[in-house]
């Protein structure tokens, strides 16, 4: 299991995290103009340091700058994330997070999201997960 560091990551790492998935790469310049309520440039430069340590990010040199990479998909990044919630909050029980999910949802589940959880039930069960 990773240690602890690895795995908190504060609302600005969380922030830089979520925009250099969606750029899919993305310099100390390009983060500090896209995040919000910007902090210092140098501290956006520490963040991304700190998130590289934690083995997040991994950089290469372009020219003379250096582009920040994440060293995982997001997808398996999701699912590590939804791993460990699933520990800490719901005892590793997928019953106890969905229904959480169902009563803190705004709108109640369209009749396609209900049927493809109803699929993805099925496929469970043949599986035997």
């Amino acid at each position: 299991m990773p240690a602890k560091s690895e795995i908190y990551l504060s609302r600005r790492e969380r922030q830089i995290m979520d925009i250099v998935y969606a750029r899919g790469k993305a310099s100390v310049a390009e983060i500090h103009d896209a995040i919000p309520d910007r902090p210092s440039y140098s501290a956006v430069r520490a963040l991304m340091r700190i998130l590289e340590e934690k083995g997040h990010l991994r950089h290469k040199r372009v020219r003379n700058r250096y582009v920040y990479l994440p060293t995982r998909s997001r997808r398996d990044a999701s699912r590590s994330a939804v791993r460990r919630l699933l520990e800490t909050f719901f005892d590793g029980s997928t019953e106890q997070a969905v229904a959480a999910l169902l009563e803190v949802s705004e709108t109640p589940p369209s009749d396609k999201e209900l049927d493809r959880l109803a699929t993805l039930i099925e496929e469970a069960r043949r599986e035997g997960r």
